[in-house]
């Protein structure tokens, strides 16, 4: 048989842990946003959208959030280069350039990542990086 690596994943428990504390970040902001949480192939694992967040960040978390995830970088990173000029970014298949997405890293894997939407790209920032500092 073929040697094999293992692998850290994101287990639903720490799902569930990571989105509280990204819930509690929000509430303590009275921000009214939507929070994805997804594994490390940008599938859904988890959603919630908080009571007054506009519709269409269900949609748009869950896209920063994929983002994150394939390319296993903040979204921050897209923001960035597109502010900086390199248009180019906004070509690659998947690559959202505004800031909310932050992957989960787990013993430098990424294992996932979470996507929030709903108020400003730096606020929704905030809202992830109190979710994937569990994981640090």
């Amino acid at each position: 048989m073929p040697t094999l690596s293992s692998r850290t994943v994101l287990t639903l428990d720490a799902a569930k842990e990571i989105m509280a504390a990204a819930e509690a970040e929000a509430r303590k902001n009275n921000w009214n946003v939507s929070i994805a949480i997804l594994d490390e192939g940008g599938r859904l694992m988890m959603l919630q959208r908080l009571d007054g967040a506009p519709p269409a960040s269900v949609d748009v978390c869950q896209a920063k959030a994929r983002s994150a995830a394939l390319f296993k970088r903040p979204t921050k990173v897209f923001s960035d280069a597109v502010s900086s000029g390199r248009v180019a970014i906004m070509s690659l298949p998947g690559a959202v350039p505004v800031e909310g997405g932050l992957p989960l890293l787990a013993g430098g894997e990424c294992i996932g990542a979470i996507g929030v939407s709903g108020v400003t790209s730096e606020q929704d920032a905030q809202i992830g990086a109190a979710g994937a500092a569990l994981l640090n």
